[in-house]
């Protein structure tokens, strides 16, 4: 039999009271996007409906023996790994799963997919959900096989896609935190180093070594990206009196896509998720006067581990600094209300929320009129469209410049033929509504933010 070009992986999904079975298959069908990224084919899925998905082994033991036939392992926790277990906790666990089991045999057809006999066998185990180290090895314990959980999966896909030195410090910082508690002692020779003047003293384990190694290599990158963060800052500084539009949004919602589109710039697009992890910042093309700047940010996505918003914090500022928000939303997206609700609640954690914003629904070519009517209806405010349709960027790209626009205001000024700096400077920054050369030199009429006039105005008296 030859090897697949692809590694096979099973997913695993927990469905607690908490979750509904709509939430339940929208996170698996993204969790299935997020492996196949990541370069594997899902070949099967393992659900059971439980109480919680804190248990030793998440799943209860008939669920478990048919998660080991996709992958060839015993079904069973080894003992070696039981014994570190509590044995009150060992109970417990035997009981809810006897009681999980037990429902699942009561229920109908229509609720619990039985699987046949896998005639592929998987290579590895995802988990919809977040586990503890001990879960961890449990599963993998039970499956022969790797396991992963929600979060090492776009940890994963992040180290993959990262390619400016700022963001590969940023996963690293995010990966290593994910894996400190998730350390194992896996013996082999490492034994307890000896410690203390003369060699007295236990010493750290292999282990607990590992663990001090990992602590100060964070330290180095933190530092690290604290001097890349201090640049950034400056460089956000410089463009302070700059109108700038962050684009933010979902995962795949074509955020890259309208980045070409509205800047002319040949920026990565690719139907992947997470495909963008680095900011570009780029002005509008034809430029535009004044020049809008324009930032391409990191997408979010449902359960998005924690680490990886604050690692990613330095990039996610460029929203919290910009001058207006694009929310891009892919509006063909049956649940883009509940990605809408995750993008807004990551633009809060940043310190984004108060930023004015403009709700841009993508890829409208995919919706039928019916659909298309719906959607202007519920959201009138919004600016629909398609970035293969030059109208639509066109449409939007005036839409901005009206918004901007309103806060500006219209100024006079005479300018000696001495101030060319001056001269370039308003050229470059504002919109000339007039000019007139007279005996004593330039008199121009412009429209600009009071930012903008305020500098010129200083300028001028210096």
């Amino acid at each position: 039999m030859s090897k697949p070009s692809q590694p096979h992986a099973v997913l695993v999904a927990i469905h607690t009271p908490r979750v509904t079975g709509e939430e339940l298959e929208s996170s698996l069908q993204e969790l299935t996007r997020l492996v196949k990224t990541l370069g594997y084919t899902v070949v099967g899925q393992v659900r059971q409906k439980r109480s919680s998905d804190k248990f030793a082994t998440v799943l209860g033991k008939g669920k478990l023996a048919e998660l080991a036939l996709w992958t060839g392992g015993t079904g069973k926790v080894a003992a070696s790994f039981e014994r570190t277990t509590n044995t009150a906790a060992l109970k417990r666990e035997a009981a809810a799963s006897d009681a999980a089991d037990a429902s699942e045999e009561g229920e109908s057809a229509e609720t619990i997919e039985v699987s046949p006999t896998p005639v592929t066998q998987a290579q590895i185990v995802i988990v919809d959900c977040d586990l503890s180290p001990s879960q961890l090895t449990h599963l993998e314990s039970a499956v022969g096989v790797p396991v992963l959980d929600r979060t090492g999966v776009i940890i994963e896909i992040f180290s993959r896609h990262a390619r400016t030195r700022a963001a590969r410090l940023q996963v690293e910082i995010a990966r290593l935190n994910y894996l400190a508690p998730r350390l194992r002692d896996t013996g082999g020779g490492r034994e307890r180093q000896s410690g203390g003047s003369r060699g007295k003293g236990a010493g750290e384990t292999g282990l607990e070594l590992d663990k001090r190694r990992i602590r100060d290599r964070m330290k180095e990158l933190r530092a690290e990206l604290a001097s890349i963060g201090d640049e950034q800052q400056t460089r956000r500084a410089r463009r302070e009196n700059e109108l700038t539009v962050a684009l933010v949004g979902y995962t795949n919602a074509g955020k890259s896509s309208l980045m070409r589109a509205m800047t002319g710039i040949d920026v990565l697009v690719a139907d992947k998720l997470f495909a963008t992890l680095d900011t570009t910042i780029r002005p509008l093309y034809p430029e535009t006067r004044p020049k809008v700047l324009m930032t391409d940010t990191v997408g979010f996505i449902k359960k998005l581990p924690h680490d990886l918003v604050a690692s990613f914090k330095s990039t996610l500022d460029e929203a919290a600094s910009a001058s207006l928000l694009l929310i891009v939303v892919d509006a063909s997206d049956p649940s883009f209300r509940s990605q809408l609700e995750v993008t807004r609640k990551v633009l809060a954690e940043v310190g984004a929320a108060g930023v004015p914003s403009l709700l841009v629904f993508n890829k409208q070519d995919r919706l039928g009129p019916e659909e298309l009517a719906s959607l202007k209806a519920e959201c009138p405010d919004a600016v629909l469209l398609s970035t293969r349709s030059k109208e639509d960027v066109t449409a939007l790209r005036e839409r901005m410049m009206t918004y901007f626009e309103r806060e500006m205001i219209d100024e006079e000024f005479c300018l000696p033929f001495t101030a060319q700096e001056v001269m370039g400077e308003i050229r470059a920054r504002m919109r000339i509504l007039s000019e007139e050369y007279t005996a004593e030199g330039l008199k121009i009429r412009v429209r600009s933010t009071p930012a903008n006039l305020s500098l010129i105005k200083k300028r001028l008296t210096q």
